[in-house]
């Protein structure tokens, strides 16, 4: 019998919906009893599970930042006694998540799988029953001291990943970074792109509910607007720009407004628009506008990786200065610079 040991956080998610006259619902107990039945797990590839099945499950449009927290520190709580964690949960905020936990769960040295489905597992065509079973055997054989996405055959680092498809199967990607493995008849793990496992002990950072925004700009997006939003107590604002981080040069208004909420103590981070690719603002005159203005450069972060780190950033004890630094350093393999 394989002596490996994963625990499994059941948030909740369409994975372990029951069916109604009113469409799926979630219910305590139902997805439990239905995967205790599974001969899979009698397999001696398979490690010895443990399911933590939350009392209330949480539908992945109405997660918090305090949902992070408690499944952090349900992760915390066991860490000692397993090999490895997987966390189901919706798909629809499956990235935020995955990218919260990455910086939430500090020095991590074991596997964390975020997964999910698009369709039950009740249902006779469903994609829960390989993407669990795959992350458990990741979570449990394998070293990978990372936060992941697992779906669709592909095992994504979890901040670098995004859902890409609302109904399809294939329904994340990386956009700009490779997948850490990659699931067909065997499993093949990229170890040269793991993150270096930490020799410092587990500890878990809050993220305070985000004082952050995102704005993404539109041609004749009014300043005004942005002044009222920054004339708030935000702390930070994601600006998902154009291209490589472009925006309107010839808008003084515009740039008047980003310049005194920097100096009034908000945090700005240019965010591309574009799927893939990265932010340069030495490229063009309208990127240097915005670099002049006091915008932070967020070269090829995800828009989910981008609010969570700053938010995580913003909840801790740091100054300023060190949080605009953070937020142009490579933290837990979220972003390249060249």
């Amino acid at each position: 019998m394989n002596d490996k040991k994963v625990y499994v956080a059941y948030t909740g998610g369409t994975i372990g919906m029951k069916p109604s006259e009113k469409g799926f619902i979630p219910e305590y107990g139902y997805f439990s009893d239905q995967i205790s039945r599974l001969p899979e797990f009698m397999s001696p590839d398979m490690p010895q599970i443990e399911m933590h099945e939350y009392e209330t499950l949480i539908d992945s449009s109405n997660i918090t930042p305090e949902h992070w927290y408690q499944i952090s520190q349900d992760i915390e709580s066991r860490f000692d006694e397993f090999d490895g964690f997987v966390v189901l949960h919706g798909t629809d905020t499956m990235a935020y998540t995955a990218s919260a936990l990455s910086f939430m769960l500090e020095d991590l040295s074991k596997p964390v799988i975020v997964t999910g489905s698009q369709i039950p597992w009740s249902q006779m065509r469903t994609d829960a029953r390989d993407n669990l079973i795959t992350s458990l055997m990741l979570a449990g054989n394998y070293d990978i001291p990372e936060v992941g996405l697992y779906f669709h055959n592909r095992l994504y680092r979890g901040n670098r990943s995004r859902k890409l498809d609302a109904s399809g199967f294939h329904a994340f990607q990386s956009p700009n970074f490779p997948a850490l493995a990659e699931v067909g008849t065997r499993i093949q793990i990229k170890e040269h792109l793991l993150l270096k496992e930490p020799a410092k002990p587990l500890k878990i950072q809050r993220i305070a509910p985000p004082k952050v925004v995102i704005l993404s700009l539109f041609p004749g997006f009014d300043a005004d607007m942005l002044e009222k939003v920054l004339d708030t107590d935000i702390q930070g604002l994601v600006l998902m720009t154009y291209g490589m981080g472009n925006a309107p040069s010839d808008d003084k208004n515009f740039l008047s407004v980003l310049r005194k909420a920097s100096d009034n103590g908000v945090v700005v981070i240019n965010c591309t628009q574009c799927y893939k690719g990265t932010v340069d603002m030495c490229g063009y005159e309208t990127g240097h506008a915005l670099l002049d203005a006091g915008v932070v450069c967020g070269y090829d972060m995800t828009p989910e990786a981008t609010l969570t780190k700053l938010s995580y950033l913003l909840s801790s004890e740091l100054t300023l200065e060190e949080v605009k630094q953070k937020m142009q350093l490579n933290l837990r393999g979220e972003l390249t610079r060249s």
